[in-house]
């Protein structure tokens, strides 16, 4: 049976919606107006779409129509300019505009300048998060601040600034060359992380995973790690990406369902992005050399002692405890922390972990983190306490906004009702 309109254009828009924007922005030089014009296309698929049919490649043609409007776009500019130019010809001419530089470094690739040009230094560093998840990632203002664990009032003022920050300095849709390259990439690890993530569980939706944004995630890694030889933590993320891809096969059911690390059935992990994984990582601790590894490496390392294990048994609990501990000191954070807590509940027993879970519930980013009473549900069922594990699962379940999610919580939470 065919989809309804509507509801097909949601699932292409949200997947097709950075292609649309980083394609028209090459274009117009404004990632402000690309957004319109990209929302402009939005708005006649769905006149046309419920009467006409969805088409068969519904991706290519909201770039089509987005471009069309781009080039009518730059057509009435032109059109102004010239009349401007009839009326002002006393006037001084200005200098035409510089051609883009050449450089053996420069990259062909929209989606790329796209992000680029979202973590541009005039922007803070919460304001580029939050425009590239919005114009990469696709997310919405709620799914972003879930991601960010802010309200979503904040997230709506940071994009609106950004995109206005980012006109008002006539700030160049490109992929910067030299040391600027190199001062925007924590930035662009970052927004190609949080990317990923939202791909490798959905904070929102029916579906817990969006593969095509773990696809574009590590796609840009890769790029990246080809671009920037000599920097490990852009080889860390890749070989972390391509570990955690690894296990896309394994981590649904049948139905769609979420499939938990400890159930995958490993033989369906992709050991060709394993392998991929293992020489990434080599990459990233060859050129870090003697220096302290970054919190890429490390979350890589923790990925490559899961993805080297053929069961969950002989997974080296200890090893992780002791990266998280690495990762917890040089990049401080409460779900660092949770995820430290997790290991240590394999290593040492749940009781150990229940008490750092315990010292985390009265963190205010964590107070609506469905992932605390979970893990806390979790641990408090291995220590036999049944009736407060279910009260955890529930309370979980209730924070989530993913239906899938929230399905295996509430199913955990009548699991341990029946103990």
């Amino acid at each position: 049976m065919e989809p309804q309109p509507t509801a097909a254009l949601e699932t292409v828009f949200r997947l097709e919606s950075p292609r649309v924007i980083a394609g028209v922005a090459r274009l117009v030089r404004d990632v402000g107006i690309a957004e319109e014009l990209t929302q402009d296309a939005l708005l006649a698929a769905l006149e046309q779409w419920p009467r006409d049919g969805v088409p068969d490649n519904p991706g290519a043609w909201l770039m089509t129509t987005a471009r069309r409007r781009a080039v009518d776009l730059i057509r009435r500019r032109e059109t102004y300019a010239r009349k401007l130019a009839e009326i002002g010809r006393d006037l001084p001419a200005s200098a035409p505009p510089p051609e883009e530089p050449a450089d053996p470094e420069d990259i062909d690739d929209d989606l790329l300048r796209l992000v680029f040009t979202a973590c541009h230094p005039v922007l803070s560093a919460e304001a580029r998060i939050a425009l590239t998840l919005r114009l990469l990632g696709g997310l919405t203002t709620p799914e972003i601040a879930r991601a960010r664990l802010v309200p979503e009032s904040t997230v709506a003022q940071r994009i609106v600034r950004a995109k206005r920050t980012l006109a008002r300095k006539n700030v160049e849709f490109e992929v910067p060359y030299g040391p600027d390259r190199a001062a925007r990439l924590g930035s662009v690890l970052e927004v190609i992380y949080l990317i990923f993530n939202e791909g490798y569980a959905a904070t929102a939706g029916d579906d817990w995973l969006r593969p095509a944004l773990c696809e574009d995630a590590l796609r840009l890694a890769r790029v990246l790690s080809a671009l920037m030889p000599k920097e490990p933590e852009v080889h860390g993320l890749t070989a972390l990406l391509e570990f955690q891809s690894s296990r896309t096969a394994a981590r649904t059911g049948p139905d769609g369902e979420p499939v938990l690390l400890r159930d995958q059935n490993r033989h369906r992990w992709n050991r060709l992005l394993i392998a991929r994984g293992i020489t990434a990582l080599d990459h990233a601790r060859a050129t870090a050399g003697s220096g302290a590894p970054g919190p890429y490496v490390l979350q890589a390392a923790i990925a490559a002692c899961h993805a080297t294990s053929y069961t969950y048994e002989e997974t080296d609990w200890p090893r992780i405890a002791q990266l998280y501990g690495l990762l917890a000191a040089r990049t401080p954070s409460p779900v660092v922390e949770l995820n430290r807590a997790v290991a240590v509940s394999m290593a040492e027993g749940p009781a150990p972990a229940l008490a750092l879970v315990d010292a985390l519930v009265a963190e205010p980013a964590l107070r609506d983190y469905h992932l605390l009473p979970s893990v806390r549900g979790d641990l408090l069922l291995r220590l036999g306490r049944t009736a407060e594990a279910r009260a955890e699962f529930e309370r979980a379940a209730s924070l989530t906004r993913n239906a899938r999610e929230r399905a295996l919580l509430l199913d955990r939470a009548r699991e341990a009702g029946t103990r």
